[in-house]
């Protein structure tokens, strides 16, 4: 058990620097579009690789987030509910997170299989689209695990019987 949550880990952080560099990538790829556009020269291609970019980098960071705990939290009605309940909904909603992405990961590799069957390509550029929404699904299947981990460290917890002051 403890080597699946090690590859966990390791491959949400993983996930997470490959996140970092798209975004950094994003930002020097406008920047230099920006700068060219001054010299008439823009990159025709910005709009196309910024948006599959951007997405990559966005699914790629939610795996890491959920495991460090950086999602918004609803502390303004947890923290007016006994531990006990507090227990019910955090389980209640990484159960509803889990058969969310469960249900993404799912279709996106549908889409991902429809795209490559079609062979459908990015306008400008003519990049195979269908990898893309793979990656997603990787990220997403990783979230499944993160999800399905704290689950479990959340059921394996002993509750705290003394009182709060």
């Amino acid at each position: 058990m403890k080597k699946a949550v090690d590859v966990i880990k390791y491959l949400s952080r993983s996930m997470y620097w490959i996140s970092g560099t798209a975004i950094a990538f994003i930002v020097v790829l406008t920047v230099c579009d920006v700068i060219l556009r001054r010299f008439r020269m823009p990159i025709s291609c910005t709009y196309e690789i910024v948006t599959f970019v951007g997405a990559i980098a966005i699914a790629l960071a939610i795996p890491y987030s959920t495991l460090i705990g950086s999602q918004i939290s609803m502390e303004f009605i947890t923290d007016k509910v006994s531990g006990h309940w507090q227990k019910i909904l955090y389980l209640t909603t990484r159960c509803l997170g889990l058969g969310i992405f469960i249900i993404l990961t799912w279709r996106l590799f549908i889409l991902g299989n429809n795209f490559k069957q079609i062979g459908d390509v990015t306008p400008i550029l003519e990049i195979p689209m269908y990898p893309v929404p793979y990656i997603i699904g990787i990220a997403c299947i990783t979230e499944c695990f993160v999800l399905a981990h704290s689950i479990f460290l959340e059921l394996a917890k002993t509750e705290d019987k003394t009182i709060k002051r």
